[in-house]
């Protein structure tokens, strides 16, 4: 009987753990938390959405929707944000070429000594 009622109170705080954590989850901001997209993917689609926006920005200049000043000040605004965002992307593409290239000279100096190694070995 003791078994029971151990068993029971384990079940019953877990149950209150979790309705507690579905009550408060909303409050909390979790993609912050959790963020699972890849840097390169991130800044690709927000490049890709900054030009749609430029696209769009263009379109209404030409249907006269804004000023010219408005017009000037917030295509310059969003060509430096994508300038920005070519540069890092350039930076991560300088970084991968230089860790796979990196890589391979660790190969190639691998290989050198353990070729070192073997004509030594030959040479006692």
């Amino acid at each position: 009987m003791q078994d029971i009622s151990i068993i029971s109170m384990i079940f019953t705080a877990a149950l209150a753990l979790t309705c507690l954590f579905l009550i408060l989850a909303p409050l909390f901001k979790w993609d912050t938390y959790l963020h699972f997209a890849p840097k390169n993917q991130d800044l690709a689609s927000t490049k890709e959405a900054l030009l749609t926006t430029l696209n769009e920005l263009e379109f209404e200049y030409k249907m006269d929707k804004i000023s010219h000043n408005d017009y000037k000040h917030l295509k310059k605004q969003y060509e430096m944000e994508i300038a920005k965002i070519m540069k890092e992307e350039e930076d991560v593409a300088v970084t991968k070429v230089d860790q796979d290239l990196m890589a391979e000279v660790e190969k190639e100096i691998e290989a050198q000594m353990k070729s070192y190694k073997n004509k030594k070995g030959e040479g006692k």
